[in-house]
């Protein structure tokens, strides 16, 4: 069984997605696209921002994107099985991604 580390490398690698996801919805690209998801991915580790649903639907509902919250969901739920299998074939990112995580949830 994962320990809480690795449930939460895998919920910022899901919110990750889910950000390049709702960044091309967002018609964002390139290094807009990546800060956007970057700070989806690292909403995970604070409490206050962690209801990605809610950002992702403000934004969106800001930027006039016709998505409902159960298409965003099924996108968050697809995120959520490929951030597992990322999650069991770990590589140098991963273990740069756990260092982030870790820095930051002491930092809290």
């Amino acid at each position: 069984m994962a320990g809480p580390g690795a449930e939460m490398v895998r919920i910022v690698r899901r919110n990750k997605l889910v950000g390049f996801w709702a960044a091309e919805k967002l018609a964002l690209a390139g290094e807009n696209a990546k800060t956007y998801s970057d700070g989806l991915a690292m909403a995970a580790l604070e409490v206050e921002r962690s209801d990605i649903l809610a950002i992702i639907r403000r934004d969106f509902d800001a930027a006039g994107v016709v998505q409902s919250d159960d298409d965003i969901l099924a996108v968050m739920n697809v995120c959520w099985l490929e951030a597992g299998k990322r999650t069991k074939g770990s590589d140098g990112s991963d273990a740069a991604l756990v260092q982030i995580a870790r820095h930051l949830m002491q930092g809290s």
